[in-house]
């Protein structure tokens, strides 16, 4: 656990935030598209085939489950925030999806063959406790994968933001409780202590680069200030002027990805994977 954080805190601001349908809602709509391309990717690191047990921690609007059970595994999501679990259920009424937190699961010991979970990690302020309980729920040579966001110069379609925020100069809000650090994971040696720390032997740290397309500025504003919780408190909690500054930095950062159709960006993710022991 980072120094000066409060776990609960700051679990209880995320599930705040996610909680509004809306925010679910606009999440689907704008990162779906951007985090759903590292779906296969994630359940191919797990090994993922017909029979498997399979859990998807943070499962959101529930693609990652969903494509679990394509694959012929049964699958349940789980999640934090109730909207999430409603919209999952809305759009995949075929697959198990229910209300849990990610540090605390309800679930026997050695339950699952394979825990996947697709960006959550960047979301928890006790990241180590979430990594026991996954490494408890499977089974003796079940294995493990997740996802985060690669380092700031590879990352670029989040860090026009922050650079933005960060060249104004604006605080973060009082409201907002100090936070895990975005990028902390993007170090493949700090991802693979988090790895073997939880228990699970061999991992491998990955990274995945692609590039998404955004029609407009607005576009990718909306994607990171209207359909985010950190973020997207970060910008929404400053005066109005400051506001229109950052947005203004913003779009000059946007500049030089600029194309005829938009803006293309530089998306990167590290994908780790671990092994839980047997015996």
């Amino acid at each position: 656990m980072t120094v000066g954080i409060d776990p609960a805190a700051f679990r209880a601001f995320e599930r705040a935030g996610w909680e509004s349908r809306d925010k679910a809602t606009n999440y689907a709509a704008a990162w779906g598209p951007i985090t759903g391309r590292a779906v296969d990717c994630l359940l191919d690191a797990a090994r993922v085939e017909p029979g498997n047990q399979v859990l998807d921690l943070a499962s959101g609007p529930g693609y990652v489950a969903a494509a679990a059970c394509r694959r012929g595994a049964v699958a349940i999501g789980v999640d934090i925030a109730e909207s999430m679990v409603s919209l999952a259920q809305q759009l995949y009424p075929e697959v198990a999806f229910r209300r849990s937190e990610a540090e605390k699961l309800p679930f026997p010991e050695g339950s699952f063959d394979m825990v996947v979970a697709n960006f959550l990690i960047n979301h928890l302020a006790a990241p180590e406790v979430a990594l026991a309980e996954t490494s408890r729920v499977l089974r003796p040579g079940g294995r493990a994968a997740f996802t985060v966001w690669d380092s700031p110069d590879q990352a670029r379609f989040m860090v026009v933001l922050l650079d933005a925020v960060a060249t104004v100069g604006a605080p973060p809000p009082s409201e907002l409780p100090a936070g895990p650090p975005i990028f902390r994971f993007s170090e493949d040696g700090e991802f693979e202590r988090l790895l073997t720390g939880a228990g699970l032997k061999q991992p491998d740290v990955r990274r995945l680069a692609y590039q998404h397309h955004f029609a407009s500025s607005d576009a990718l504003w909306n994607c990171l200030v209207l359909a985010s919780v950190r973020l997207g408190a970060v910008v929404l909690s400053q005066p109005h002027l400051t506001q229109q500054l950052i947005k203004r930095q913003f779009e000059r950062n946007l500049q030089p990805y600029r194309n005829d159709t938009g803006f293309t960006l530089p998306v990167s993710v590290k994908l780790g994977v671990g092994i839980k022991h047997r015996g």
